[in-house]
């Protein structure tokens, strides 16, 4: 398969489509997810232009894992959760539904199980606020 250009992602990278932006760097950039499965859900997803891990280049997938565990740390910690749980998902028969690669950060909490899937549209307001907190723990 061959990587599209025009998903989602691609066009968020290239400042067609709005998100909300937790961090940035030259590799990697994470956002909130619109469908949250769970307060402080986010995203991290590769700057190179790569459908999935099966087809990233073995450096800037080092790059885009220093942001996941970045991302990770500072989710935990701004909503107190009991963990992360880290999901990446390749093909379609792999659950893969956006063909750009990218990673969710998903804070975990003993007790609480993840919202169903797909989750409902988050708030904007709440998005933003949860944002906050997530940059302010970086």
């Amino acid at each position: 398969m061959t990587y599209d250009d025009q998903n989602v992602f691609a066009k968020i990278l290239r400042g067609e489509i709005p998100s909300e932006v937790l961090y940035e760097d030259n590799a990697s950039y994470a956002m909130m997810d619109i469908m949250p499965w769970s307060d402080g859900h986010c995203l991290v997803i590769s700057k190179e232009p790569a459908r999935n891990i099966l087809d990233i280049s073995p450096d800037a997938l080092v790059d885009v894992a220093k942001t996941v565990q970045k991302m990770a740390i500072a989710t935990k910690k701004a909503f107190n959760a009991d963990g992360v749980t880290i999901r990446q998902n390749n093909e379609a028969a792999g659950f893969q539904e956006v063909f750009h690669i990218h990673f969710h950060i998903i804070p975990t909490f003993d007790g609480v199980p993840l919202r169903q899937v797909p989750a409902p549209m988050m708030d904007m307001d709440v998005m933003k606020e949860h944002a906050a907190k997530i940059r302010a723990a970086l």
